[in-house]
């Protein structure tokens, strides 16, 4: 009867970290995409400081901690359990693959917006806006197909191996951990302009020309 409780403790906790962490991915996307609307504005000054915080963020986390143990504790066991889980699992793969290539995108536009702000600012835009909408369609293939699949054919161990890979994401003494996701995170909040984060709001003046 313990043991029974502790597997669904184990998957509880799995699919609820899983999930957990990709509203924190979604949550700092949706913030980058209102930024990126923002300073669109000509007017308003942006706290570029804030932006590249953003952008480390949704690289460090997602395509360095989040990916690679969805991809050994979570694409390698459904597919061994599961063949019928191949193809899927070959195409989220493929889609990690895309999203740090995307993530480099990224980077690139908002170097640009910095240089030039009247040409770089729809640039940027239209890059974080391409980003959000790969992470969300990626993000409900999981937890709407995969996850299902887990639920099915997971053994006892592929759970409790599961949660204990993505519960030392938020551990702070795990040796899996090389950046504090937690304070990077508390970072965005703090230096967000409101209604984002808690700093004012950006300052607005008149427009130069080029800038």
């Amino acid at each position: 009867m313990k043991e029974s409780v502790r597997i669904i403790d184990a998957k509880t906790n799995a699919i609820r970290i899983i999930h957990s962490e990709h509203r924190s991915i979604a949550a700092v996307l949706s913030g980058l995409g209102e930024l990126a609307r923002t300073v669109q504005d000509p007017a308003v000054r942006p706290n570029f400081a804030v932006l590249h915080a953003m952008i480390r963020y949704i690289d460090a986390f997602p395509e360095r901690l989040h990916h690679p143990k969805e991809e050994e504790f979570l694409f390698a066991p459904i597919v061994r359990r599961a063949p019928i889980a191949g193809p899927l699992v070959a195409t989220l793969s493929r889609e990690h693959v895309k999203g740090a290539r995307l993530i480099q995108e990224l980077r690139q536009a908002l170097l640009r917006l910095e240089i030039n702000r009247s040409r770089g600012a729809p640039e940027f835009a239209k890059a974080i806006k391409a980003y959000a909408q790969f992470h969300w369609d990626h993000m409900r293939k999981e937890e709407r197909e995969l996850l299902p699949l887990a639920e099915r054919f997971f053994t006892p161990d592929d759970w409790r191996a599961l949660e204990a890979a993505f519960a030392a994401n938020h551990d702070p003494l795990a040796g899996q951990r090389e950046d504090d996701f937690d304070r990077l995170f508390s970072r965005i909040v703090n230096l967000a302009p409101a209604p984002i984060g808690l700093n004012d709001p950006w300052r607005r003046e008149a427009a130069s020309n080029g800038c």
